[in-house]
């Protein structure tokens, strides 16, 4: 196991804690990564995109003009697609963009993402992470305390902490996820983790394959 320094929220040292390799020092695979990231983002879409075609639009129920004497092309309805005002044709219709991926794959993606961290020094295990009150100030002097002032950060919190949540809102480098909500994506847009000592356990419950659970 790997055995790394835990920070305090005031900069100093609390100690050490172990991380199992396993779990923290899994195989990066980039690959996964981009089939996590593809599918979160394609679940964020909306779907919501749509236009009408030639029987949505109103009007046009009369032919425009007598179908033959006139020297035109005959017409139907000015609701026609190549009418000005017409229908569309194979415009985009409202959709689902999402799709799925395994269990396994999606476990494999996150300690993957998690273990890259580790790999390049960005990975800090700190311990009182809390906050009395609302103030994004006191979220700052914790950051530098840790050692990623002005750094893209993640914090991974262990269950509901509201004053430190809301508090970091206001920081467009900073997130602050539970570890119910603790993704791929999140994890490889910020450039440093730090992650909460009392929410390891929980981590690596997530982390755990059935497999390993089950042994």
């Amino acid at each position: 196991m790997t055995t790394v320094n835990v920070m305090n929220a005031s900069g100093g040292a609390a100690g050490t804690v172990e991380l199992d390799p396993a779990l923290f020092e899994a195989e990066v695979k980039p690959h996964l990564f981009h089939a996590e990231v593809r599918r979160q983002l394609a679940k964020r879409r909306a779907g919501t995109h749509s236009t009408k075609n030639r029987s949505a639009v109103a009007g046009g129920g009369a032919k425009p003009y007598r179908q033959k004497g006139t020297g035109r092309a005959r017409q139907g309805s000015i609701r026609s697609p190549q009418w000005a005002g017409g229908g569309s044709v194979f415009g985009p219709v409202p959709r689902k963009y999402e799709h799925k991926l395994t269990k396994k794959t999606r476990r494999a993606a996150l300690r993957g993402a998690i273990s890259l961290r580790q790999q390049e020094g960005a990975l800090i295990i700190a311990e009182g992470l809390h906050l009395e009150a609302f103030k994004t100030k006191r979220v700052i002097e914790m950051l530098s305390a840790v050692g990623v002032a002005g750094e893209s950060t993640l914090l991974v919190i262990a269950g509901p902490e509201p004053q430190l949540e809301q508090s970091a809102r206001n920081l467009p480098n900073v997130s602050v996820l539970r570890v119910d909500g603790l993704n791929v994506y999140d994890v490889l847009r910020r450039k440093k983790l730090v992650i909460a000592k009392d929410a390891l356990a929980a981590v690596a419950g997530r982390l755990q394959s059935a497999e390993e659970t089950a042994s």
